[in-house]
């Protein structure tokens, strides 16, 4: 056996040289395993001292006053003034990910718009336009904690040198937006945003617009339409928003929750945030839980936390207990549905879920239990694309209608089984081959209930075939049905 006295004395027997080598190897080597932290594998509960959203519930003042309290505004002139680059740094240090469903790296977005001045101003845009079913993360912020987002605003424009903000929020956020410009008008007062925003010499404008109620405005190229008075329809890609966005100048469209984070980011340091989550994965993620679970909430947790654990130490669990799970949506409608021996031991975050072959995409977990129609369900998530198609795209203005109309044959029981194999045919017509990600939206939850329930479809249909036959045949002898 090696021991540590044979080392000793294989050193005396070396030269000077050797010696000093073997010395300096050996105990490099000690170290840099020291060093080497073992992978996190265990997620969750997030303390109250790592919480970013502390008045997600509106227990405590949402003006500028209680927002100072909670570490709002909080040396926010030295991150301004320390610089575009250190900023961008920062957020690509904390690895953090869009938060509006599509995941790609917030550091390399902003990013994007650090390219020598034409001339032209540089705008961000936050997609406030809430609307995908069960989903209601970023409706919190602006109620409750408005300043957080005006804040961020700030911080995220000095990043990418933007010269205003246009917060579009959805139109039926009616209080949220009242919220939202009672905070603007009192950070213009104290001076924190306007000319020379918090004494920084930068200056920085937020604006407030309402949409009106279309779906489709929130993806971010129909966003920017809307903003500049036309009908929402998205843009062909590529010019991209970063080239050519908001009245034809550089535009970033960024979700509520990404930008809101930036402040404390920016403040904690992009290393802390980082610490939270796997690999790729990382930060703390705003979750809705709705369906049949016993407290339905919105709540601030670890990236990565098991859905099961979520769930049950939120929510109060699944109605009737674990086992009467039936399945869940991980991440709002347009994301597929996944089983319950699935959810047993899925985590939380945009890669395990594209191995559980469905997304984040919000984070709003809709939960059913066995009382569900999951047919009917799938089929009302259907109907929603269908009417809030814009109908720029034929795939997608057809095959979402055909869609809808095979969907709720099957509801019935009315179609064939050989039905089952051509609506995912024409969901797969569907997937990629739109301008937007709507389509892929009404697709995904199809592709997701033949997946995984289409035994319950098949018995569907048989159980409709047995009783057209029983009032057919009247119990026939000779019935051939």
């Amino acid at each position: 056996m090696f021991k540590a006295a044979d080392v000793q004395t294989q050193k005396d027997c070396l030269p000077a040289f050797f010696s000093h080598t073997f010395s300096s190897f050996f105990l490099f080597n000690f170290s840099h395993f020291q060093q080497v932290k073992p992978k996190k594998t265990k997620f969750g509960p997030l303390s109250d001292q790592d919480r970013i959203f502390t008045n997600l519930y509106g227990r405590h003042d949402w003006r500028l006053k209680g927002a100072l309290k909670r570490g709002d505004w909080y040396k926010t002139k030295e991150i301004i003034l320390k610089g575009q680059d250190w900023i961008l740094n920062e957020v690509k240090i904390s690895g953090l990910r869009g938060r509006g469903g599509a995941g790609f790296p917030t550091g390399m977005k902003w990013s994007f718009m650090n390219k020598p001045s034409d001339g032209r101003p540089k705008y961000l845009v936050v997609n406030a336009d809430e609307g995908e079913p069960g989903t209601c993360k970023d409706r919190e912020i602006m109620r409750h904690d408005p300043h957080k987002l005006i804040e961020g605003c700030l911080v995220a424009g000095r990043g990418m040198g933007a010269r205003a903000a246009y917060i579009y929020i959805r139109g039926e956020f009616y209080n949220e937006s009242s919220n939202l410009q009672v905070a603007i008008n009192e950070a213009y007062k104290a001076g924190l945003i306007g000319k020379n925003a918090c004494g920084s010499g930068y200056d920085f404008d937020v604006f407030v617009m309402r949409g009106a109620g279309a779906y489709i405005c929130g993806e971010e190229t129909a966003l920017i339409e809307s903003l500049e008075g036309k009908q929402g329809k998205p843009r062909l890609k590529p010019p991209f928003p970063a080239d050519i966005g908001v009245f034809g100048c550089p535009t970033t469209v960024a979700n509520v929750e990404t930008v809101a984070v930036a402040p404390t980011i920016c403040r904690r340091g992009g290393a802390w945030f980082a610490s939270f989550g796997r690999e790729r994965n990382s930060g703390t993620k705003l979750f809705n839980i709705s369906g049949h679970v016993n407290t339905p909430c919105t709540v601030e947790e670890e990236m990565s936390v098991p859905l099961r654990e979520l769930i049950e130490r939120h929510a109060g669990g699944v109605r009737g207990g674990w086992d009467n799970l039936l399945g869940v949506i991980p991440g709002g409608s347009s994301t597929p549905i996944i089983p319950r021996h699935v959810c047993d031991d899925v985590l939380m975050d945009f890669d395990d879920l594209v191995r559980a072959e469905s997304a984040l995409g919000t984070a709003a977990v809709i939960v059913m239990d066995k009382s569900t129609d999951v047919v009917r369900a799938i089929a009302r998530l259907v109907e929603f694309y269908k009417h809030e198609s814009c109908g720029q795209c034929t795939p997608c203005r057809e095959g979402v209608d055909w869609m809808d109309k095979m969907m709720w044959r099957f509801v019935r029981g009315e179609a064939a089984v050989s039905e089952i194999d051509m609506i995912w045919e024409l969901s797969k017509q569907i997937e990629g081959h739109t301008i937007c990600a709507l389509g892929d939206g009404a697709a995904w939850p199809v592709q997701g209930l033949i997946r995984h329930f289409r035994p319950v479809m098949e018995n569907r249909i048989a159980q409709r075939a047995a009783s057209v036959c029983h009032q057919t045949c009247f119990q026939s002898f000779y019935c051939r049905c």
